[in-house]
């Protein structure tokens, strides 16, 4: 049963049209992940399903007596207030029902305040909030000025739960939050009885929360059930196929064209129907909205740097009485890409900083490499410059931009980021979060850099851009240190992770998130075994060199392995032909009136009959081939 609904909905920015006849439904317990471009129009979604914002057109349907809350990327907090104070807000009609009982005058319908406290359990509202405060791992006494942007986010989220709603609308959750902190935010989500519905680019948080993935694309809204790896496998299909009909569409479009242009032998044919179907695929062609294409992501590593960027002989650094870094050492090499790991404070920039010779460090000694040129990416944005334009903002003073030896107009290099000819003399102040980020990236591979450092690079990026940052990190010829809360982005690009351990105490792990949780994992088991010393292993030149083994020789087929060799011309034909039906099924609109359940049975099988094929042509190759 659907808790909220929209039906038919329209809502546009400028020429733009963010919904354009979509539709949706949250059904109870259903724990939803919002994905799409930014700029879409995901955030707005959010906030007309909160009530915050209206559609231009169509229909919102919320389920009688439902209750809501919504928390933004970046809540507003009273900065005055204590923690408790500001969670406490989540309970204010409990606290206002509960005080007019008690402050009561002769004109209070007494009967009706104390049968909605019941309702809504206002006698205990201190303890409820109490309650929420310590799941959390909050000091309700702390001022909410002095706090992290990690704990206030936490605060914002306590506010949240503690009204106990039916549903909960959350933008870019994890943003601010650490990895442990993300841990415990998908498992109080998981915990959650109500309805969700959030937007986040984190992929790995998505996998672990949401059983069901809605894609806000060109204006439609299509559900996917599972989680986000199974909606990667669908939505590969889908656009495959998507494309195959457009191909097909635009060349039947231009021979139809070509047939009207004769002119003389279409009015002597008098096809009306003709004429009326190539002037229904002209107005279908013009409504289309293409995908959008993806950003071209390349950089200027300037000079190479020496093979040695840092080296790190028992660094210390203290602040005050708290130790940063304590005796770590480490030797940073040409093209490593290294991930920083650790809890909001523990003092990621810090190291960074004696890393790069910024900062000296109390004891130790930290050598630098020669030729380095570093480029950072901010993480607060406050770099930028909200009323200069997008241009202004890669190349200033200039229509050109030089990267690397080529050069490139700034527009054209600005649509390499998705960013419109016509938006280049916009102010940076119209940009959405995700936009500006954007922004950054290309102003930072606009410039010359053997070093790349970036802070939460993946703030509000959308994932096809996320992923595209990737392959260009992976790619590159010069050093990375990047410091992310984002687990899958680290694992697809950092050769090695420095984790804090608590007290200034740091280490390097090969690999990584999923490579230190597995060997932080091992050596705890190890430890708590406690096993007796191994042997020191044999010298190298005392062992005997391995035997070398004769290739076998090849072997002429079996009768079965005959018969199956014939056979499979049949197979591999009859598996194309089911791969076309459901290809077909899954380009058309009425498998999506099915239902999940046929959705996900369709792109399942879908999926497995091209693993069928690959292991059946390799098979073929092999058996052929002997």
């Amino acid at each position: 049963m659907a808790v909220l609904s929209i039906s038919n909905a329209h809502l546009a920015f400028g020429h733009v049209a963010l919904l354009d006849g979509a539709s949706f439904s949250l059904e109870i317990g259903e724990r939803v992940g919002l994905i799409g471009r930014n700029g879409t129009g995901k955030s707005s979604l959010l906030k007309i399903l909160a009530g915050l914002e209206k559609l231009d057109d169509g229909l919102l349907q919320l389920q009688q007596g439902l209750t809501s809350v919504y928390v933004p990327q970046e809540p507003e907090l009273r900065p005055e207030a204590t923690i408790f104070e500001v969670v406490s807000e989540g309970v204010a009609e409990a606290k206002s029902l509960r005080e007019r009982y008690e402050i009561h005058d002769e004109n209070d319908d007494l009967a009706w305040v104390q049968e909605r406290i019941e309702q809504i359990g206002a006698w205990n509202w201190e303890q409820r909030v109490d309650e929420t405060l310590h799941r959390l791992g909050l000091d309700g006494s702390r001022i909410v000025g002095s706090l992290s942007g990690g704990l206030k986010k936490r605060v914002a989220l306590g506010r949240a739960l503690v009204a106990q709603p039916d549903v909960l609308l959350l933008d870019e959750p994890t943003n601010h939050l650490d990895l442990d902190a993300i841990t415990w935010l998908e498992e109080l989500l998981n915990n959650f009885k109500g309805s969700l519905l959030l937007i986040t680019h984190d992929r790995a948080f998505l996998d672990n929360v949401a059983n069901r993935i809605v894609e806000l694309d060109r204006g439609q809204l299509r559900g996917y059930p599972g989680n986000f790896a199974a909606f990667t496998a669908a939505k590969e299909y889908e656009l495959q196929n998507e494309a195959l009909f457009n191909a097909r569409f635009d060349k039947l479009l231009a021979q139809e064209e070509v047939w009207i242009r004769k002119g003389v032998e279409a009015r002597r044919t008098r096809s009306v129907a003709r004429i009326q179907r190539l002037e229904a695929m002209r107005l279908a062609h013009a409504a289309r909205r293409d995908v959008q294409g993806k950003v071209k992501l390349d950089i200027d590593t300037g000079g190479a740097s020496g093979k040695i960027v840092a080296e790190l002989e028992n660094v210390s650094k203290r602040y005050g009485d708290r130790t940063i870094v304590n005796d770590f050492s480490a030797t940073i090499l040409r093209g490593d890409k290294v991930g920083l790991v650790g809890p909001n404070g523990a003092g990621k920039t810090t190291l960074l900083k004696l890393i790069l010779g910024e900062l000296a460090p109390d004891s130790g000694e930290v050598r630098q490499g020669s030729r380095l040129t570093v480029a950072y990416f901010d993480q607060m944005r406050d770099t930028l410059n909200l009323e200069a334009t997008l241009a202004d903002t890669i190349s200033p003073g200039s229509e050109w931009i030089e990267i690397g030896s080529q050069r490139k107009h700034v527009k054209s290099y600005l649509g390499d980021f998705l960013f419109s000819p016509a938006r280049a003399n916009s102010p940076v102040k119209s940009l959405s979060g995700g936009e500006r980020n954007r922004l950054l990236l290309a102003r930072l591979f606009a410039r010359p850099a053997n070093v790349l450092v970036l802070d939460e690079p993946t703030n509000d990026l959308d994932i096809e851009t996320l992923e595209l940052l990737e392959e260009l990190l992976a790619e590159y010829d010069g050093t990375v240190f990047l410091v992310s809360h984002d687990r899958r982005f680290l694992d697809n690009v950092v050769t090695s992770t420095i984790v804090s351990e608590g007290e200034g105490r740091w280490r390097e792990y090969e690999g990584g998130v999923q490579d230190w949780l597995i060997q932080s994992a091992r050596a705890k088991q190890l430890a708590a075994r406690q096993p007796a010393p191994a042997a020191a292993p044999a010298p190298v030149a005392a062992q005997a060199p391995a035997p070398v083994v004769a290739a076998p020789k090849a072997r002429k087929l079996s009768y079965k392995e005959q018969r199956e060799l014939e056979e499979m011309p049949a197979r591999i034909a009859a598996l194309e032909t089911e791969q076309g039906t459901l290809n077909a099924l899954l380009t058309g609109s009425e498998l999506y009136t099915q239902g999940a359940a046929r959705i996900a049975e369709v792109t399942a099988r879908a999926a497995q009959i091209d693993e069928e094929l690959l292991l059946l042509l390799e098979r073929w190759e092999e058996l052929g081939a002997r």
